[in-house]
């Protein structure tokens, strides 16, 4: 009989965190802590692809947090719906394999309406009005009902926004013990994203990170303790894989200025364009339109960023090879950039997909791409000061903050501290994979081999 596999994938973890976490430690004491380093774009999206598919964006086609339809001209930020990825997942070959081994996949991106045989992911319900109802999607169907008989709705204000805290992964641990409780899957994969946010705040380093970690070591504990009354220790392989690691930053650029500057980015009026689809969150302001706000006008401007913590996919209608380069040297050199990639050069970090930009903007270590892209803050969109993870062009970790003035999101970018999404090229840019059980002769892997040290556990040799 198969052993049981138990993936936890915890945004930012550090091989020097692991001193403020001796629960994970002590899981992990008869096996092995390697280093992991994370496959450029180093952001939440593409990462869980490459860890569950053991590929790279050229073959999975999760090239950011956001993607673009050209033939749309719509770009969607935090996508949940499982179609957007392109080959199989771990829990696919699970499922068709003739052990028919059960997954559970707990709260990760991109996982609604997955094959997994329990499946627990947000998806709050945006009602006609315009406000929103806490949900998650769930298989069995039924199952989210009965989880929130049990634990209440999935706290979704602490999941993200300025409220965020341990409290929506404290659901998530105990939800999934549950599950574990009472239908004992084979194989789960968990996400546990609340060690990224006090990190982007503060810094990495700061004291509130810090303090987070020590409250992450009670809350894995539990997870262990409980799973282990489960399925015993002898038939446990636990595995906590860090998805990225975030440094500390002190400088931010903004790529749609620059492009709006150059003549490339046009607007809108946020008035003229009908039913926008606004999502209110509760406690959040409901602005009234006055005629100046702006939204890109994607179906014609000739160029725009998907800025993404340290980097940005820049789509261009003019895709020639000429446009390109010229458009390139509106930031090769310029202060806060580390590098410009296109063309050929796309290969070399398994970008080259029809969803990546015509050019890819990476950030020097220290700084971060903020989406912004109006040049006076009367223009700005009604969402700037709202929570609205996916009509905003882009990331926005100052959704992580409240300005009490404003009632609302601050437009301050200078307030975070810390940022991740760069080629992991220096050590404190990579993170960590402990294991329960010794999986690697290798002393660094890569993020997409921990799909093969899965299908190892269970036996697989091909797939």
């Amino acid at each position: 009989m198969p052993k049981t596999v138990i993936l936890v994938s915890i945004a930012h973890l550090r091989e020097q965190d692991l001193s403020r976490l001796p629960n994970l430690v002590k899981a992990c004491q008869k096996g092995q802590t390697v280093t992991l380093k994370p496959t450029f774009p180093c952001v939440t999206c593409p990462i869980q692809a490459n860890m569950t598919t053991g590929k790279l964006p050229n073959k999975h086609g999760i090239v950011g947090n956001g993607l673009y339809y050209r033939d749309k001209h719509f770009l969607e930020m935090w996508t949940g719906d499982n179609s957007v990825i392109e080959t199989h997942q771990i829990w696919d070959v699970l499922e068709h394999s003739q052990q028919e081994i059960e997954s559970a996949v707990w709260m990760p991106l991109h996982s609604k309406f997955c094959e997994a045989d329990y499946v627990c992911t947000p998806a709050p319900i945006h009602n006609p009005d315009g406000s929103e109802t806490l949900w998650c999607w769930s298989r069995p169907e039924s199952l989210y009902g009965m989880l929130r008989d049990k634990y209440g709705d999935f706290p979704l204000m602490n999941w993200w926004g300025p409220m965020s805290n341990i409290v929506s992964d404290t659901w998530s641990v105990d939800s999934a013990i549950y599950l574990a409780q009472t239908q004992r899957p084979s194989f789960f994969y968990i996400y546990l994203p609340h060690t990224d946010y006090e990190s982007q705040k503060f810094g990495p380093d700061s004291p509130q990170m810090m303090a987070s970690l020590d409250k992450y070591n009670a809350l894995i504990g539990k997870l262990v303790d409980e799973m282990t009354a489960v399925y015993g220790e002898e038939n446990l392989v636990w595995l906590f894989a860090g998805e990225y690691s975030i440094v500390p930053v002190d400088h931010v650029t903004y790529p749609n200025r620059i492009l709006r500057d150059a003549g490339l980015l046009k607007t809108i009026s946020e008035a003229s364009v009908p039913n926008p689809h606004v999502h209110h969150v509760p406690g959040m302001p409901q602005k009234e339109l006055t005629g100046k706000e702006e939204l890109i006008d994607f179906a014609n401007t000739p160029a725009f960023a998907a800025a993404d913590h340290q980097f940005s996919h820049v789509y261009l209608q003019d895709r020639s090879p000429e446009n390109v380069t010229k458009v390139a040297q509106l930031f090769e050199g310029k202060e806060g950039f580390d590098d410009v990639v296109y063309g050929d050069r796309l290969t070399d970090f398994g970008l080259n997909h029809e969803r990546t930009g015509d050019l890819v903007l990476v950030s020097a270590p220290n700084s971060w791409q903020a989406y912004y892209y109006w040049l006076d803050d009367a223009n700005a969109p009604s969402f700037a000061h709202t929570v609205d993870i996916h009509r905003k062009p882009g990331y926005d970790p100052c959704e992580l903050f409240f300005d009490p003035t404003i009632h609302g999101i601050p437009t301050n970018a200078s307030l975070i501290k810390g940022s991740h999404g760069a080629p992991a090229v220096e050590e404190n840019q990579k993170t960590v994979l402990a294991a329960s059980e010794n999986v690697t002769s290798e002393t660094e892997l890569a993020d997409v081999d921990v799909f093969e040290i899965v299908m190892k556990a269970y036996g697989f040799d091909s797939y």
